[in-house]
């Protein structure tokens, strides 16, 4: 699916996109359980569109993420579409932003330098 395809209402929504923007997270008690809540702009090649990110998804996106939503929901919210993973759905980061890529790099690096030294004992 494409962001461009989503409308209000439309549920069992699977899109992968890249995350622009991310404001702070929020916490706020509600029925006397902490939650958080933050706000995100994603894109993909069709267009760009708000994603609703709940409890422990707001702490593990960050900008320049790729996101798989399998399962997802599309809402409105002041004449605005948004995108959620929902109660049922799951969001996961693909890859990581490229600070996150040259991290893992430089450990399979390291990894590769450290198995070709045991090879020469």
């Amino acid at each position: 699916m494409k962001l461009s395809e989503l409308k209000a209402g439309q549920g069992k929504v699977d899109v992968e996109v890249v995350v622009k923007v991310k404001n702070d997270v929020r916490t706020f008690n509600k029925y006397g359980k902490d939650m958080k809540v933050a706000s995100a702009v994603v894109s993909d090649e069709s267009g760009e569109m708000i994603l609703s990110l709940w409890n422990d998804d707001a702490d593990k996106v960050k900008v320049g993420d790729r996101v798989k939503i399998t399962n997802g929901y599309v809402s409105e919210f002041n004449g605005k579409l948004q995108l959620t993973s929902g109660k049922f759905g799951k969001l996961e980061v693909v890859n990581g932003n490229a600070s996150d890529e040259v991290k893992s790099e430089k450990k399979a690096n390291k990894k590769k330098v450290i198995e070709a030294e045991e090879m020469e004992f």
